[in-house]
């Protein structure tokens, strides 16, 4: 997902740390469908930690599409409570199954124009910059979105996509995932920590 619209992002130790100042502790690494999320995630010299770890099917096949972990500064099962804190939030996707541009923008439409439900109100304009900045992600490659109370970093990998300084669009981001109207109410569950954790391996 390439987002060249968005103001970029100047920090001056972007070349020093990984993912500008975000960097992974791996002590106690979660483990799901073969993917390996670390128990903790520091970002800026701030601890936080793995909240739940869940895993995007397609289809009644189960076709594995991403593992994804969701790490708070305190662990926390509400939603609503998570969406509405200003604290530092990080989300990890890890994709393992490739998946078509076209289909990338459905589900991104879906979910922001889903979540975003009166007083909410989203622009055209932002909306259809975001998804047309969307490309196709290709098997292992990792993103994670960084969310604080002024909008979002996003990172492939450890390169700086850029920034979204919009704080209502990062949080309907978030709420594609964990919001009231997720498509994927079992992965929600997951990355609140009040799901049953899946075995695969």
């Amino acid at each position: 997902m390439r987002l060249p619209w968005i103001r970029p992002i100047v920090m001056a130790f972007a070349l020093a740390l990984p993912m500008s100042g975000v960097a992974a502790a791996t002590a106690y690494p979660a483990r799901l469908a073969g993917v390996v999320m670390p128990d903790t995630w520091t970002v800026d010299g701030k601890a936080l930690v793995l909240n739940g770890i869940g895993l995007r099917t397609y289809s009644i096949l189960g076709i594995h599409i991403y593992v994804a972990g969701l790490y708070l500064r305190h662990p926390d099962h509400d939603a609503e409570s998570i969406l509405g804190s200003p604290a530092l939030k990080v989300l990890r996707i890890h994709f393992v199954h490739a998946v078509r541009a076209a289909r990338v923008r459905r589900a991104w439409w879906k979910g922001l124009t889903s979540n975003c439900t009166p007083p909410c109100t989203v622009s055209a304009s932002l909306l259809h910059r975001f998804l047309d900045a969307v490309r196709p992600v290709r098997a292992g490659e990792d993103f994670t979105f960084v969310f604080d109370q002024y909008g979002a970093n996003v990172y492939e990998g450890s390169r700086v996509l850029g920034r979204i300084p919009n704080a209502q669009f990062a949080r309907l981001m978030l709420a594609v995932f964990i919001g009231g109207h997720t498509a994927q109410p079992k992965l929600k569950r997951e990355l609140l920590g009040i799901g049953e954790k899946l075995s695969a391996q």
